[in-house]
């Protein structure tokens, strides 16, 4: 007991320090040059080489095990050699933008651990200022011990939301549709990783690409999920799509899988009941983002509620389905189509009663093809160029079904 409480001393410490300087005072932007874990005999060490002193906070989350290192806002210029692996109880790790202020580091664990060291060294030699975090293997109690602890910490400390001001819909007077666009992943959430990019980065130069495309025709309002490196919630997304008034919710994807012969664009549109294995395990993964990112989803907001309540509205599926349609006639023409195209699944982003939704997955980056088309910017022009017309082909449809 009294090394525990020792241990539970030294975790109180570490996550005192944190948030002192993450609201107060604009600081120059730090940058995370380097990223390395090392088994010991005792612990595994995770060390951050940062430009700058910095504040930072750990808390510990369980069902998976995980422990989330919440930093001030900062640029991750890392070397190939800190991608994530596998050390000791380490499974790996992931990075970024959680939110404007912001990033965060979450490590995963295939068994609890607790944290037995959290400190800044300063500048010594050679090297700069280092964040250091020791994990050591604990029992299943105590870690959620210090998971409550460390989460009822990371509440009180946490500053007001910075983030941007919701959408506004367009005025009445204002006859463009509106079409939210939204890039899968981001932020802490890498997606699928391919040998060079991630799935973040991909889908986001390729939302831009089609955001562009459909603002130039000046017959269309686009509102983007996100326009930058940043971790949106698949909730936030729903509501974003909502309060823009939004006619179209487009979210891009690449998958990865084991077979790397697999290749192919396919659309999503929603269904409680999947139409094949495959669609229902892609959708499991993607459903699991906010938990990738550190979240719990225990506590969803109302309008949430409302939204699974409200899942059955047929004519908001039966345009899901219509805008499919568009999609795979538009998209056989630019590339290979996956056998049986339009798939259904429960996505989370798919849940809006009142938005006609699809989720493109653009490509597998785990194949070789895909993935050097998908990182080729001429072939993304392409893409946006063949979704630009599915889109317009949708609203035409709908004009004349509903007039």
């Amino acid at each position: 007991m009294a090394a525990i409480c020792r241990i539970m001393m030294v975790f109180a410490i570490a996550i005192g320090v944190a948030t002192l300087a993450f609201g107060g005072a604009a600081r120059a932007v730090t940058d995370v040059t380097d990223l390395r874990v090392g088994q010991h005999p005792d612990k595994v060490r995770f060390v951050l080489d940062l430009t700058n002193q910095a504040d930072f906070l750990v808390f510990l989350l369980p069902d998976p095990y995980r422990i989330v290192i919440d930093l001030p806002q900062m640029n991750f210029n890392l070397p190939d050699d800190g991608r994530s692996r596998r050390v000791g109880a380490i499974t790996g790790w992931r990075y970024g933008l959680f939110e404007p202020g912001t990033s965060r580091v979450v490590i995963d664990a295939s068994a609890p651990m607790i944290v037995k060291a959290a400190f800044i060294l300063p500048p010594s030699g050679s090297n700069g200022h280092r964040l250091v975090v020791d994990l050591a293997p604990t029992d299943r109690d105590t870690f959620l011990t210090a998971s409550n602890e460390s989460v009822a910490k990371r509440v009180a400390l946490r500053a007001p939301s910075l983030n941007a001001p919701p959408p506004v819909p367009a005025p009445a007077s204002d006859l463009r549709r509106v079409i939210v666009i939204d890039p899968g992943h981001g932020g802490v959430d890498p997606g699928a990783l391919g040998h060079k990019h991630h799935e973040k980065e991909i889908v986001l130069a390729a939302a831009k690409t089609l955001a562009q495309k459909l603002e130039q025709t000046r017959r269309y309002k686009v509102v983007m999920t996100r326009d930058r490196d940043a971790f949106v919630g698949l909730r936030e997304r729903i509501s974003i799509a909502r309060r823009a008034g939004a006619d179209l919710f487009v979210s891009l994807h690449a998958d990865s899988i084991d077979d790397t012969s697999l290749r192919g664009l396919s659309v999503y549109t929603l269904s409680e009941t999947a139409s094949d294995q495959e669609a229902a395990a892609l959708a499991v993964s993607e459903n699991k983002v906010d938990i990738i990112a550190g979240l719990d989803l225990s506590d969803q907001a109302p309008e949430v509620t409302d939204i699974l309540i409200d899942l059955a509205q047929r004519r908001t599926k039966n345009l899901s389905a219509r805008m499919a349609a568009h999609v795979v006639e538009e998209m056989a023409k630019v590339t290979p189509l996956l056998g049986r195209s339009h798939r259904f699944a429960g996505f989370a982003v798919l849940k809006a009663p009142d938005v006609p939704s699809v989720l493109v997955e653009l490509g597998f980056l785990s194949n070789p093809t895909d993935h050097k088309n998908l990182e080729d910017p001429a072939f993304r022009n392409r893409l946006a160029d063949g979704l630009a017309r599915a889109i317009d082909s949708y609203f035409q449809g709908v004009q004349s079904a509903y007039r």
